[in-house]
């Protein structure tokens, strides 16, 4: 059985729960191969903008902006995954945290060329 809720209670979610779900959302994607380095520095760290496994978020009364960083398969199209990728996570956010998200920006920082590495084992 499930207590009235009081004025006064509240729900806290930790910065490193959201990034978490970003992160897993991003390489569910077909075509991450894996997340890329966040930028990070001076900067971030007086703004306190959570940053972790090329995931950056910027949250302001419960809306969320985030910056994905990810290295790409060399056979998928770009353009769609990244879509996807913009897709996935807004989703995530909404439906797990029920938090409004404003933007999510996808920077491919690499393309990952298996090919090349497969014929440098022979």
């Amino acid at each position: 059985m499930v207590s009235p809720r009081h004025p006064n209670d509240t729900v806290t979610i930790a910065p490193g729960v959201l990034l978490t779900i970003a992160r897993l959302a991003s390489l569910e994607v077909p075509g991450v191969v894996r997340m890329g380095n966040t930028p990070g520095g001076v900067d971030r760290l007086f703004r306190r903008v959570p940053a972790a496994n090329g995931v950056q978020l910027a949250i302001d009364n419960s809306t969320v902006t985030a910056h994905l960083y990810v290295v790409a398969d060399a056979t998928v199209n770009l353009r769609d995954m990244c879509l996807s990728i913009q897709k996935s996570v807004a989703r995530s956010i909404r439906e797990i945290l029920g938090m409004k998200v404003e933007s999510v920006n996808v920077h491919v920082e690499d393309v990952h060329f298996a090919h090349l590495e497969d014929k440098g084992d022979e």
